[in-house]
């Protein structure tokens, strides 16, 4: 069965009735299509509508030959390409996008989930999706690009989908949420990530919270319980999690690597997978997210080890060493979060600490801070201009060496560190580590040198 018809992508965009072949996916990437997909032309600058980190130069129309080439079925393009090849003409291939991505939702059927949080959207996200047995997209597709493009690959008979929504600007959620129309919108947490473009805390706060916005009537927000969020006024059931006795989903405990959750249909014991609290508190929301859909929250017992994402606290064994592989990204709580869980594992910890971005006027403040929360590690290595503060503030016999970019690491300075059993945590903003492959390459060196099977 095809994922779209090409009549129907006409129809969506608002382009000419055509004859053309079946679409099998949508893609933004030729090095990345599969055979059949529909390859979406974008330009590398979206023009001042969206805020992005980088704008380029670059034009998708550029490598509609090459999207051919790699086996895509049409192209949705704003000018015509060279050759006879099946396109679809459109004014804006980001307008036309968000179009595919408006008719994919109003063909669906099934209920959709939506979430956002300053941490943990992509492993939540994931999380949910075991559960249900939802269709999700893989990866971190978050943003103006990202969610309608989840959306528009979305199968129309899909029981359940569940997608994730992320900001660094005001004014981003909203639009993506009423464009995701979410049965449930879950705001997992709000922690100073991604604040630099933000007044306060509390702007950061009612953004994340803007998610309810795009719920459909009768739907669900399912938030944080510290988050004391209430109703947007309109038809919304308000269901919280957390650790807090009077949650409706409650996190009891997370000890021995399993999560004790208590809901309002009973109390439910699963295993946390890859470990510590803050992934507990992922699978508390995962159950209330069940709750909100009439659910079974028992059904948490299907998140297995495999549902934690790549670069998301991955338990990599490379002869005696252990190393979790937390490189996607990183921000003030969710480095915390992972030290707390690395000082909890067994014999000697060591953590390889990358710099945590867009945290605005708050930076070097946010770096000194997590000092404190390096106490229970045994050894620490720091990389990026802006962790000298906490190297600096780190007593001498924790402190192995500071990288001042991370085109200054030394992958040997941290191979000839660490000790056969040692627990190692690779943890900082996505261009410090994971934008470089950084945990292959340091996992490379360590069976290097001290071998696989030792």
């Amino acid at each position: 069965m095809s994922l779209w018809r090409w009549s129907d992508v006409c129809t969506a965009v608002g382009a000419p009735l055509a004859d053309g072949p079946d679409i099998q996916g949508v893609s933004i990437d030729s090095r990345t299509l599969a055979s059949g997909d529909l390859f979406v032309a974008l330009p590398g600058d979206p023009g001042q509508r969206f805020n992005v980190s980088q704008r380029s130069d670059r034009d998708g129309h550029d490598y509609v030959g090459a999207a051919f080439e790699g086996g895509a079925a049409g192209a949705l393009v704003s000018r015509d390409p060279d050759g006879d090849v099946p396109c679809i003409v459109v004014g804006d291939t980001i307008d036309a996008l968000w179009d595919l991505a408006r008719a994919a939702r109003a063909r669906l059927d099934g209920r959709v989930v939506a979430v956002t949080g300053s941490s943990g959207k992509t492993t939540v996200k994931t999380f949910i999706a075991h559960a249900l047995d939802a269709f999700s997209t893989s990866g971190s597709l978050n943003n103006h690009l990202g969610v309608p493009l989840s959306l528009a690959r979305t199968p129309a008979d899909a029981r359940f989908a569940a997608y994730e929504i992320g900001t660094n600007h005001p004014g981003e959620i909203a639009p993506l949420s009423r464009l995701a129309e979410p049965d449930v919108a879950v705001v997992l947490n709000v922690h100073p990530a991604h604040i630099e473009y933000f007044d306060d805390i509390t702007a950061l706060k009612r953004e994340k919270l803007s998610i309810a916005d795009g719920l459909r009537p009768g739907g669900t927000l399912v938030c944080l319980d510290i988050l004391n969020a209430t109703g947007p006024g309109r038809d919304i059931r308000v269901l919280t999690f957390g650790n807090c006795r009077d949650a409706d989903v409650r996190l009891v405990s997370s000890d021995d690597g399993i999560a004790v959750v208590d809901t309002p249909s009973g109390r439910v014991e699963a295993e946390i997978p890859g470990g510590g609290e803050h992934r507990a508190l992922g699978l508390a929301a995962a159950a209330a997210v069940m709750v909100a859909l009439g659910e079974d929250p028992a059904a948490i017992r299907l998140i297995g080890p495999s549902a934690v994402p790549a670069g998301r606290g991955n338990r990599i064994r490379v002869g005696e060493i252990t190393l979790i592989d937390d490189s996607y990204n990183a921000n003030p709580a969710s480095m915390a979060a992972a030290l707390r869980a690395l000082g909890g594992e067994p014999g000697r910890t060591v953590a390889v600490l990358g710099e945590m971005l867009e945290l605005g006027d708050d930076a070097r403040r946010l770096h000194a801070e997590m000092a404190s929360a390096c106490r229970g590690i045994d050894k620490v290595i720091c990389v990026g201009d802006a962790m000298d503060i906490l190297y600096d503030r780190l007593p001498g016999h924790r402190r192995v060496a500071f990288f001042p970019s991370p085109e200054d690491i030394d992958p040997d300075v941290i191979v000839e560190a660490l000790q056969p059993g040692d627990v190692v945590l690779l943890k900082g903003s996505n261009r410090v580590f994971w934008s470089r492959d950084f945990a292959r390459v340091l996992g490379r060196r360590i069976e290097e040198v001290m071998g696989a099977g030792q």
